[in-house]
């Protein structure tokens, strides 16, 4: 099943390196460092200032490995960014989910000092960063998104969403645009959690209670979606007739990986906002 897996995230980045167009790489291999950590970056021909998607890894990835992804988004006019997340001593690299405890750094920090040493020097436009994450990425985007909604213009975390116990409905910051992408076979984040030990003190949380959080977020009138679409890739639906923000969902017939043609959804989405 592993195995599986593995070649389900693998396949997810072929699909979208391929096709890519030229783009180069602004960073050492060791990457930009900032106080709180490095991050690594690819950026679209011209002088700028550049829009920019800052993509949050996966567990025991990298913010490096996170680049092979880039090459749809920066064919597009994006810069692409991946900070490298903290690996504590003879572990794997990692975010700092709350639910994991007091951590080294401040995971919200981070993302702003990367946000800063990019504007002022690499010419990424600090008003147009959209921040997504693929599994434990996509729960850290999930959680800044909670923490300040005005980290980024948007938000698409993949596979990953809150831990419970649940942060309470009316926790988080607010409104939020907001994307967020989920296979209907996910078994390593599966839509209703799982625990992750056997004491039930690490549990991933419910995808359909972190929508809940967002609509309280935004204001929505009601449970249920105003707008739904389908194709051969995505089950699609929507919330817009909230106060403010802007959310959608979409499932995908896969397991745990990135869908084919999810960096197109997702600028296409931002750039309809």
């Amino acid at each position: 099943m592993r195995g599986a897996r593995l070649l389900a995230v693998l396949a997810g980045f072929a699909t979208m390196v391929a096709g890519t167009a030229p783009a180069h790489a602004a960073c050492p291999d060791g990457g930009c460092t900032v106080p709180s950590g490095a991050y690594h970056i690819m950026l679209p021909d011209g002088p700028g200032p550049h829009p920019a998607m800052i993509f949050l890894h996966g567990f025991g990835s990298s913010g490096k490995g996170a680049l092979r992804m880039g090459g749809p988004i920066v064919g597009r006019g994006y810069a692409m960014i991946g900070p490298d997340g903290l690996s504590p001593p003879g572990g794997r690299s990692r975010w700092g989910l709350p639910v994991f405890g007091d951590g080294p750094r401040s995971e919200l920090g981070f993302i702003r000092e990367v946000i800063a040493h990019a504007a002022d020097t690499h010419a990424i436009d600090p008003g147009r960063i959209i921040l997504a994450g693929f599994s434990l990425g996509g729960s850290m985007a999930t959680y800044l998104a909670c923490e300040d909604a005005d980290l980024a213009q948007a938000y698409a975390p993949i596979a990953g969403g809150f831990w419970r116990p649940h942060p309470e409905l009316d926790a988080c910051s607010g409104p939020v645009s907001l994307f967020h992408t989920h296979g209907w076979r996910d078994r390593t984040v599966p839509l209703e959690g799982r625990p992750l030990r056997a004491d039930g003190s690490l549990i991933q949380g419910d995808i359909f209670y972190t929508l809940q959080v967002w609509r309280q977020a935004n204001g929505c009138r009601g449970l249920r979606a105003d707008t739904f679409s389908t194709d051969e890739n995505y089950w699609r639906r929507g919330w817009d007739s909230c106060a403010a923000g802007h959310l959608e969902f979409a499932m995908f017939p896969g397991a745990h990986g990135i869908p084919r043609g999810w960096a197109d959804m997702i600028l296409d989405w931002v750039e309809g906002l």
